[in-house]
């Protein structure tokens, strides 16, 4: 018996969407192929077709991705300006950021989840009641947040401060996190937004409102970090406002694509339905969900951890540190662009009964996004110097002359370690991506368990507080991590358990 279909609103039409629907005893012979079985293209499939879905998807999610790294980058190089002092100061709150971010992410992550299978089985009503759900649960969690992070803003950046870090620095942190906490609920919605559009393989949507968001951002940064023309000079909290205007921009142009129906999703919201949930939906949402806010708060532990040993190095060593974990974040959206594919088209392929496809596009994902990171790697290494002087101002006095060479010195060489980084790093983003995609999300929560929490602060602190490598080890801490992660990850995949998970 075929799945009920209703109308197919729009959207990226992709291979799978020609294909017939599988069958039950299809899925089980799929279960007992060998993995070179699983790699013959299945009938009227083209490896020109899978790569053009692959890319169509996440082309328009990495040009978003690489964006906001880039604003992001732009952000510390222009709160640079005033000097090493903002920069550390901004460093301090991203963990504490991204640990409450955590929660809204692992809601999205099951909402991508459904909406996707959704997609497949060509059940347009079912995602828009899904994308009500999703946004009204955002909400009030947002509600929470917001609440909990403005009262202990301060707490939490004096915690990252880990006592080796000046008042003056956790002073501006703690204004700069305050303001981001007061306007969660924007980003928040935003966010769940683009999960669901992802979900359905429309990433072209939230990568426009994504980069008119980080435009307005850098605009605004220009005006209010410095005080040019009207604006006041609010230096680290204008950075921080700049950022809410433009999320707020951004969310508005958000709301106008889901409002249309024309990809796939039609916001249908009243009085009437606003609160009511449906059993299957939550459910579908939180067995995805919960283990994946599970995996990104403990994530979020062991970053926060392992930030605070690098800490405790002194001021320069934490803005160098910081230097190159914003350049490195240009690497991670290589593999999270590709992780994007590979979850929508997965849940797609799962949602139509079509194992075979969601093999075949684990394995497009992959290969493409290998070759992106081996570019990136020959990028960051031939030109380290010259990543690492983009973040440095203008040195006014011996002193700060003497840091930026610090900064130069040390930042080198973990530059050829982010490097080093890049293939094992984008493997486990794609890998991870199908698994989520799939619903198998409590495994994953257990290997960054282990890796994260485990491995990286242990061995961090035995390579920075024992054998004294500084930021060598530190760094060194990050790449033992990701090894193995990624080996775990691969295990996981190769089992084939992630094909028979019922959401």
């Amino acid at each position: 018996m075929q799945p009920k279909q209703t109308v197919n609103r729009g959207g990226l039409q992709t291979t799978l969407d020609v294909l017939p629907f599988g069958t039950e005893e299809e899925m089980r012979q799929n279960l007992k192929m060998s993995r070179r079985e699983r790699k013959v293209l299945p009938l009227n499939v083209t490896r020109k077709g899978l790569y053009s879905d692959v890319i169509r998807i996440a082309g328009p999610a990495l040009a978003e991705m690489l964006l906001s790294s880039l604003v992001r980058m732009v952000d510390q190089m222009m709160v640079g300006t005033i000097g090493l002092d903002a920069i550390a100061a901004v460093g301090l709150v991203l963990q504490p950021s991204f640990l409450m971010m955590s929660v809204i992410m692992a809601l999205n992550t099951g909402t991508t989840a459904i909406i996707a299978r959704a997609r497949g089985a060509g059940e347009s009503d079912k995602a828009d009641g899904i994308l009500r759900q999703s946004l009204v649960l955002c909400g009030l969690i947002s509600l929470v947040v917001m609440v909990l992070g403005t009262v202990f803003a301060r707490a939490m950046v004096t915690f990252m401060a880990a006592g080796e870090i000046s008042q003056s620095i956790i002073d501006q942190g703690v204004i700069y996190l305050q303001i981001q906490t007061v306007s969660f609920i924007i980003p928040s919605l935003s966010m769940t937004i683009t999960a669901a559009l992802r979900g359905t393989g429309n990433s072209k949507p939230a990568m426009i409102y994504n980069i008119a968001a980080n435009l307005i951002n850098i605009v605004f940064n220009y005006l209010l970090i410095n005080g040019i023309w009207i604006f006041p000079k609010w230096g680290v909290a204008g950075a921080s406002v700049a950022t809410v205007i433009g999320q707020a921009a951004g969310l508005i142009m958000a709301f106008n694509y889901i409002s249309k129906g024309k990809y796939f999703l039609r916001l249908r919201i009243n009085a009437k339905n606003i609160f009511v949930f449906e059993k299957s939906v939550i459910s579908g949402i939180c067995n995805v969900g919960i283990p994946a806010m599970v995996e990104q708060l403990v994530m979020r532990v062991g970053v926060v951890i392992f930030t605070r040993t690098i800490a405790g190095l002194g001021d320069v060593s934490y803005a160098t540190f910081n230097i190159t974990l914003s350049i490195q974040s240009l690497s991670l959206m290589n593999g999270q662009a590709f992780g994007t594919s590979a979850t929508s088209l997965v849940g797609q392929s799962i949602g139509k009964r079509r194992l075979d496809m969601a093999d075949q596009y684990s394995a497009a994902c992959r290969r493409v996004a290998q070759l992106i990171s081996v570019f990136l790697a020959a990028l960051f290494a031939i030109f380290a110097t010259q990543w690492l002087s983009l973040f440095l101002a203008k040195p006014l006095t011996p002193e700060a002359a003497a840091a930026n060479a610090e900064v130069l010195k040390i930042g080198v060489t973990l530059m050829y370690m982010v490097a080093i980084i890049q293939p094992i790093q984008c493997s486990q983003f794609v890998v991870g991506g199908v698994l989520r995609g799939a619903g198998d999300t409590r495994i994953t929560a257990l290997i960054i368990l282990f890796t994260t929490v485990g491995l990286r602060t242990t061995f961090a602190w035995l390579m920075v507080n024992v054998l004294g490598w500084g930021l060598i080890g530190a760094w060194g801490a990050m790449i033992i991590d990701q090894t193995i992660r990624t080996l775990l990850f691969f295990a996981r995949y190769n089992q084939g358990k992630w094909k028979t998970i019922r959401l």
